[in-house]
């Protein structure tokens, strides 16, 4: 676990290039300037008024969404430990004629890398979290760089939906005479198959494709660990932060089980069969 930092970020450089290329991120819509990102559009109703307010965008990969939450009036920071992603997310600031302020560091180097500076917001975003190997020092960090009465926005991949895996049913369910529309034997389903409980050894995983591009990833290599929602609720009230919202949603902004999900209009993917089954994400905004 050790050069967990130096995998990832060999792996978010290499993503940062293909996410601009053809398939990516839609960069060239950036430059109309009533444009927010698919994420932030979701999370509008939930953020509240943002004018003037002093922001972090913790993990900004590409600064799609910081860009966004920057249109919206909130002075922002995003801080991300690929310089690859950084050097993107400066030009596509930049073509859209945005003011934002980019670090590299970790979020575990936040404070460090800071220095003195503290926010009235902090957010992390959708497919944060599980890049973390630990959720209660992620939890001290937010509180560190949160003004007093500031406030925590948290979406992201519900540990749920990061603990499954599609497989295919092989045999009859045993309740399938009194619940008919139980998977048949034969289709694909989402099964419990990943760690749903945070772990000190990650799960290391390399594929050369991404979730948006059509390129190949150069360094395919990650490590991850899921999180489950005790822990990180139980993380944000430990370091002393006062939880004032708890939403789960029934879908997330990408392809998260091929084959199994259908996207909507609304950008969103959902479970394409009973999609009430499934936690697809979550939203936690707390207050220091």
């Amino acid at each position: 676990m050790s050069d967990y930092l130096a995998t990832n970020r060999a792996n978010w450089d290499a993503r940062a290039d293909v996410h601009v290329g053809p398939g990516g991120y839609d960069i060239d819509a950036v430059s109309d300037p009533a444009w927010l990102s698919d994420v932030v559009r979701f999370d509008r109703p939930r953020l509240g008024d943002l004018a003037g307010l002093d922001g972090l965008h913790l993990q900004c990969h590409l600064g799609t969404d910081t860009l966004s939450l920057a249109r919206l009036g909130a002075r922002m920071t995003g801080l991300d430990l690929s310089p690859r992603s950084l050097a993107h997310a400066a030009v596509i600031a930049g073509r859209a004629g945005q003011e934002i302020d980019f670090v590299e560091a970790d979020v575990y180097g936040a404070v460090d890398a800071l220095g003195e500076r503290r926010f009235d917001l902090v957010y992390t975003g959708i497919g944060a979290l599980c890049w973390l190997p630990d959720i209660r020092r992620w939890a001290e960090t937010v509180a560190r760089l949160l003004r007093p009465g500031g406030r925590l926005f948290v979406r992201d991949g519900h540990p749920v939906l990061n603990s499954l895996m599609g497989v295919v049913v092989g045999e009859t369910q045993p309740d399938s005479d009194q619940q008919p529309w139980l998977t048949a034997v034969g289709a694909d389903t989402p099964a419990l198959e990943l760690p749903y409980w945070e772990r000190t050894e990650p799960m290391t995983w390399s594929t050369d494709v991404s979730y948006a591009g059509e390129g190949t990833v150069a360094s395919p290599v990650s490590v991850e660990w899921n999180h489950a929602i005790s822990e990180i609720v139980m993380a944000v009230l430990d370091a002393g932060l006062t939880l004032e919202l708890l939403v789960e949603h029934d879908s997330v902004p990408w392809d998260a089980l091929p084959g199994l999900m259908t996207v909507g209009q609304d950008g969103e993917y959902r479970l394409t069969d009973r999609p009430e089954r499934l936690p697809a994400s979550f939203t936690l905004i707390a207050r220091g």
